[in-house]
């Protein structure tokens, strides 16, 4: 059998490769699949921002590449269908209405008060019921990048759910700790944008995690701007940043994440963007940004032709050519199509 393309191990998005690179730049991540949980934990109407957060983040991990059934999407309240919302069944992320991030492929998997602590870090661990569909679980493996996003309301070492219960940085931190034990990942791409958000990767202490928060402790994450249309304002300053840096990033960039920890300086955000690297094994500089954002697929093409025997020739029989008969191994029973059930008169 003959093959003249080489394909590297990693998921959907298919980009060619013509020039030869090295082939360590093809497994340089190590991983073969790529997943998103992103999270809004607000609820209420004034919380319009945090939806078109999480909206927004899912239509761009989309577009590079991820599937809705590699992706964990919990709104914690329905904007879009809200009798407040002069647009229904939309949600834009900014006053210009430029973009509708609640399209008419948005699969949301849990919403409302589905949107708990608990199901949060079931979805985490994998300790969901057994009557849980596919679609509402977290399949990854050994092998998994995760893009782990969240956003609401915070402080100094917790994230609201709901302005009814709280996840600390502890649990979280445990969580983590869990998968990693229970082989449930390869790296995790931790990203956070809330109040005081840095105090929720403090407690990290599991190997292969980098995370961003859009603050630091005793800061405040502050919004962008107001849409005069609804009232409201419909984006945090860091995610709208994050944004406008990650619709320049096609499949194919080789953008690297260290580019994107500057994408929001001081002046712009309002708050000190804070990065932890210290539990990651490679260098930021390094790791490109679809390595968690998409699922790309490197495709070598090569000039040359390679022969490789097929191990499975001496198993397999065509109509053409058939190996002779052997007689079964003593104390083996051959084996024989059983006789046709006989059918009801």
């Amino acid at each position: 059998m003959i093959f003249a393309i080489l394909l590297s191990l990693s998921t959907s998005v298919l980009t060619v490769n013509t020039a030869n690179p090295p082939v360590e730049e093809f497994f340089a991540s190590n991983h073969t699949n790529n997943w998103a949980v992103l999270v809004d934990a607000s609820r209420f109407w004034f919380n319009y921002r945090h939806v078109a957060n999480v909206l927004s983040i899912y239509r761009s991990v989309k577009r590079l590449g991820i599937p809705d059934s590699h992706i964990i999407l919990m709104v914690a309240d329905d904007m879009a269908c809200n009798p407040r919302n002069p647009r229904p069944a939309t949600v834009f992320n900014n006053a210009n209405q430029h973009i509708n991030v609640y399209g008419d492929d948005v699969e949301v998997d849990y919403r409302g008060y589905e949107v708990t602590v608990e199901n949060f870090i079931r979805v985490l661990t994998g300790r969901l019921s057994p009557s849980t569909p596919r679609s509402k679980r977290l399949l990854s493996d050994e092998r998994s990048n995760i893009l782990v996003y969240m956003t609401g309301h915070g402080g100094d070492g917790f994230l609201k759910f709901q302005d009814s219960e709280e996840i600390s940085s502890v649990e979280l931190a445990d969580a983590f700790q869990q998968m990693w034990q229970k082989r449930r990942y390869h790296e995790i791409f931790f990203m956070i944008d809330t109040c005081q958000a840095e105090s929720m990767f403090q407690k990290f202490y599991s190997p292969n995690i980098l995370a961003v928060a859009s603050s630091k402790v005793g800061e405040d994450s502050l919004s962008h701007h107001v849409d005069p249309a609804i009232g409201v304002y419909v984006i945090d300053r860091y995610t709208y940043y994050a944004l406008e840096f990650l619709e320049n990033v096609q499949p194919g960039s080789k953008k690297t994440m260290d580019q994107f920890f500057k994408v929001c300086p001081r002046i712009q955000c309002q708050s000190t963007v804070s990065v932890r690297t210290d539990l990651f094994q490679r260098d930021p500089k390094k790791t490109i940004i679809t390595d968690f954002f998409g699922s790309v697929r490197n495709v070598e093409l090569l000039t040359e032709t390679l022969n490789l025997q097929d191990s499975t020739a001496e198993l397999s029989c065509s109509k053409d050519k058939c190996p002779e008969d052997k007689p079964p191994k003593s104390g083996v029973q051959p084996l024989s199509y059983a006789k046709q059930f006989p059918m009801p008169n």
